[in-house]
């Protein structure tokens, strides 16, 4: 009778010392009768090994977290603290705005609504006309951007916020919005009067030697300007032949030409997007080709984005194809030489915007493009 007690004593003892649930076949049972889980499975919240019977979802840095005691924040948590763990699939349930297997980035707006690309924060570009709504004469205003830089944020959560980056004629959060023209108040007083200088001019240096320029051979050398419009559209010239001296005696033959080259290109860019230009070109002693373009016309009023130069050889299959230049310039941007004494807005301020159309609806006394010519009052 004492064995049997004995025996039934050590069954129990061995019964109670079991893992729970066989650990779910999930895990390990432990000398002490814990489970030891195995990767990614656990219970509760606190993903303690209970039976192991419960998925643990991927853990990311958090985008909401409280600081510990020294301070350290955004740590490792399940679902990035933005979803819910789906405790059966062990895969995250997202919040709106959200996504990825942790939740560990945000979503676009509308998938950027087809007309613009879903990109990280780290990898925007950036870069605007400035000044369209500053005084042009203060000088604050007189930076322009060449071209969209890569966005100089290291922030925790650079490879993680995404934005949209819109396609041209597109705009908003969400690239939902069509763009209308932009142009020049017509009702607008120029800020100085007494300047003569009402147009924004931009500057291009050339550098090179005598035997350069007196070399027939490279006015067969070309060159395109590029232009960015209002709208985000990018738009390249036709390749352009070089100035050359063929005399070689500085004469004005062959830099009229060459003037007359640039200005043909701008203005044959597609949509008017440049409708007038006035080009000037001269050589100095120290064989510095400058060339000043002013933006006269009615579609380029008030600063524009600055111009860029594409010198280089770009053989078959580019677009334009160039033979290039074999020098450099410069500086490596076209500066602004002087800026522009009118102001750009959208719908030239006398209209409003249809952006399901990207049509100006101009008020009453205004028609055109941009609302930029007074109609007729009878």
């Amino acid at each position: 009778m004492i064995k049997t007690i004995i025996a039934l004593a050590s069954f129990v003892a061995a019964v109670q010392a079991a893992c729970d649930n066989a650990c779910s076949g999930h895990g390990k049972c432990g000398a002490k009768g814990i489970c030891d889980c195995f990767d990614n499975w656990g219970i509760g919240l606190g993903h303690l090994s209970g039976d192991c019977s419960e998925r643990i979802c991927p853990f990311e840095l958090a985008w909401v977290d409280t600081p510990d005691s020294v301070g350290n924040h955004h740590r490792y948590a399940e679902c990035s603290n933005k979803g819910i763990c789906n405790r059966g699939s062990g895969e995250c349930e997202c919040f709106p705005g959200y996504e990825g297997k942790g939740c560990q980035r945000t979503s676009c707006p509308n998938d950027c609504s087809g007309h613009g690309r879903c990109k990280y924060i780290e990898d925007m570009p950036f870069g605007q006309v400035q000044a369209d709504y500053q005084n042009a004469v203060t000088g604050i205003d007189s930076f322009l951007p060449q071209d969209p830089h890569t966005f100089p944020y290291y922030g925790w959560d650079s490879y993680k916020t995404r934005g949209c980056e819109c396609d041209p004629e597109y705009g908003d959060v969400d690239c939902s919005k069509r763009l209308c023209q932009h142009g020049n108040d017509v009702m607008d007083q120029r800020d100085d009067l007494l300047d003569p200088h009402q147009y924004q001019v931009q500057k291009l240096n050339f550098l090179a030697d005598q035997s350069y320029l007196e070399n027939y051979q490279n006015r067969d050398r070309t060159f395109a300007l590029t232009f960015k419009s209002k709208l985000n559209e990018t738009f390249t010239t036709l390749p352009i032949n070089f100035y050359s001296d063929t005399g070689g005696t500085g004469g004005t033959d062959g830099l009229h030409e060459f003037v007359l080259d640039i200005e043909n290109a701008l203005e044959r860019l597609p949509n008017r997007v440049i409708d007038n230009v006035e080009v000037h070109a001269g050589v100095d002693a120290t064989n510095h080709i400058h060339v000043n373009i002013t933006f006269v016309g009615d579609n380029v009023q008030g600063p524009q984005n600055l111009l860029t130069v594409r010198s280089y050889l770009c053989g078959d299959g580019c677009s334009p194809k160039l033979v290039g230049l074999e020098l450099e310039l410069e500086t490596q941007t076209i500066t602004e030489l002087t800026p522009a004494d009118f102001n750009s807005y959208e719908c030239g301020r006398r209209g409003k915007c249809d952006y399901t159309t990207g049509q100006c609806q101009c008020f009453a006394g205004y028609t055109g493009l941009s609302c930029s010519t007074i109609a007729c009052l009878v």
